[in-house]
């Protein structure tokens, strides 16, 4: 039976249900063979996949156990939808290739999972004749199955050269259960700032925190409960978990009225004596918590006596 072209709704499916298309993915790592999973759940095919580490190919084996595995250049001619789920680094580089090669069809649409980029990178194969969207998930990813869980709740940076370039990468992403939002082509990059800043740096932030209590409790058996050790998973985590999900519910709920503690309250003295205390585990870590604090000042417009706290800590 003849098929739609990719782009195109069935007579019956409204103006937010693409016709099913094949899918191609370049390569099966964590977000690829996520997103493949979730597309095949919405009654695509995911039609091929690449995968060159044995990783990759015990993931994609498991994750679509339906789809051809085959070389890079090879995956193009067998999608409608051409999935680019590289890392940032590699993306330019494959988009050459593929160009250079004329490997993908024209018409054919080709969405990359960056972050960082918008469509400008898509250009050599935009050029071809091809629909070219960047649709980033807002998600971290580990290779467990929790990524494929978490994409029905996550939401999607989409990019688009056009209103149907929009509509076709709103289809998709609302046919997983996200939630699209665009994102202007020239604010990539500082989209993709912030939303470093809120996972990278929260696993940093967080992580700082359980290796400063983990010193604190040190060598003591807790209540004949366990000795602190360094596996996750210990006290320490359990301890600093719930706080860290109620100050960030805090923050998404309630702004800046989330701000508490001795820099928000203007505590000075407690200020420096944590710096001190920090610094006898980690002077490293003590200066992460400085830089910290000094943006807390700033957001809480704490007293001159905390700033003067802190810039001393600066210049020791």
């Amino acid at each position: 039976m003849e098929q739609s072209p990719p782009h195109a709704w069935g007579p019956h499916e409204g103006p937010l249900r693409p016709a099913r298309l094949s899918v191609g993915i370049i390569s099966a790592g964590r977000v690829g063979t996520a997103l493949g999973v979730a597309l095949e759940r919405a009654e695509h095919v995911v039609a091929a996949c690449s995968a060159v580490s044995d990783a990759s190919r015990q993931r994609a084996q498991r994750r679509l156990p339906d789809t051809a595995v085959l070389p890079v250049h090879e995956v193009p001619g067998r999608a409608e939808l051409l999935l680019l789920a590289v890392p940032d680094s590699e993306l330019a580089s494959v988009v050459s290739g593929l160009a250079a090669t004329r490997a993908v069809r024209p018409g054919t649409i080709v969405a990359h999972t960056s972050g960082a980029n918008g469509i400008a990178v898509l250009a050599p194969l935009t050029e071809q004749g091809c629909i070219p969207l960047a649709i980033h998930p807002a998600m971290t990813f580990t290779g467990s199955d929790e990524d494929i869980s978490r994409l029905p709740d996550t939401c999607f940076g989409i990019t688009a050269a056009d209103d149907i370039g929009y509509a076709i990468a709103q289809s998709l992403v609302l046919e997983i259960g996200g939630e699209p939002f665009r994102v202007r082509e020239d604010a990539r990059t500082l989209y993709h700032a912030a939303l470093a800043h809120a996972s990278n740096h929260v696993v940093t932030v967080v992580l700082d925190a359980v290796e400063a209590l983990r010193a604190a409790l040190w060598g003591q058996e807790l209540l004949g409960q366990e000795l602190v050790g360094d596996d996750p998973g210990g006290i320490a985590e359990r301890v600093v978990g719930p706080l860290a999900r109620a100050s960030l519910e805090n923050a998404l709920q309630r702004g800046q009225a989330a701000l508490t503690g001795p820099v928000a309250r203007g505590d000075a003295a407690a200020v420096a004596d944590h710096l001190r205390a920090l610094a006898e585990v980690n002077p490293e870590l003590a200066q992460a918590y400085r830089a910290n604090s000094l943006r807390t000042a700033q957001r809480a417009h704490a007293p001159a006596e905390v700033f003067t706290v802190l810039e001393e800590a600066g210049q020791a």
